[in-house]
């Protein structure tokens, strides 16, 4: 059956609501993150979440890149990566408060060796760098984001009200926790443009958001184990 030429066409606050919804992660699923929020988790977990964080701000970062240099005949699209390489960045000068609280030096840092599942989810993030449109990973990533967020204003208030950890220390979750109206406003101009276009695929945006969710999961589980 053809599409309804006279029907309502879906608009992008509508895809990216949707796609939040329906991809909503268990929130009972993530174990560390209950953990962490009941005070029960050992405190060396933030050392390893530090660790494991700067490799995937820095990878995510090169992969935010990437798309915004793929999608340079979409500006609003381009743009909308262009802002995530940036909070990428700042947040990465943000985590340098948790590794000093943690005692982590600069050669601790790089002499790290990450683990496979903390890892999965910026590996997969590169492999939609590479391959993906990015409107639909710009769809999967707005629903990723909302779920992130959610677990960082979790473990924020618990570093504060259960480990005691200083303003300094908890600014990298709470740079994620805080809302961010800009991102939202890039995130619908860059799918409105994608709808308009043809290119946006709401349908694969929500096969690659599930693996996202799956892999941030198994990143939070992975520090946990």
């Amino acid at each position: 059956m053809r599409p309804d030429p006279d029907a309502p066409r879906p608009t992008a606050a509508a895809v990216l609501d949707d796609a939040v919804r329906v991809l909503a992660p268990d929130a009972g699923a993530n174990r560390l993150v209950s953990q962490i929020e009941a005070g029960e988790a050992p405190r060396s977990v933030f050392a390893t979440l530090a660790l494991e964080q700067h490799q995937v701000i820095t990878a995510d970062r090169l992969s935010f890149q990437h798309l915004a240099r793929r999608a340079d005949g979409d500006p609003p699209v381009a743009d909308f990566f262009d802002l995530l390489a940036q909070g990428e960045a700042l947040a990465l000068k943000q985590l340098a408060g948790l590794a000093d609280a943690c005692g982590l030096t600069e050669r601790d840092i790089a002499g790290y060796q990450p683990r496979p599942g903390c890892q999965a989810y910026p590996s997969y993030a590169a492999r939609l760098a590479l391959g993906a449109e990015p409107t639909d990973v710009a769809i999967a990533l707005t629903a990723n984001f909302a779920a992130w967020g959610g677990c960082c204003r979790v473990v924020e208030a618990a570093m504060r009200d259960h480990y005691a950890f200083p303003d300094a220390a908890r600014a990298f979750f709470g740079f994620f926790a805080e809302p961010a109206p800009a991102v939202q406003e890039r995130a619908r101009a860059a799918v409105q443009h994608g709808l308009d276009t043809g290119q946006a695929r709401p349908t694969a945006a929500h096969r690659y958001g599930r693996l996202l969710q799956a892999y941030e999961l198994m990143f939070w589980n992975s520090v946990g184990d």
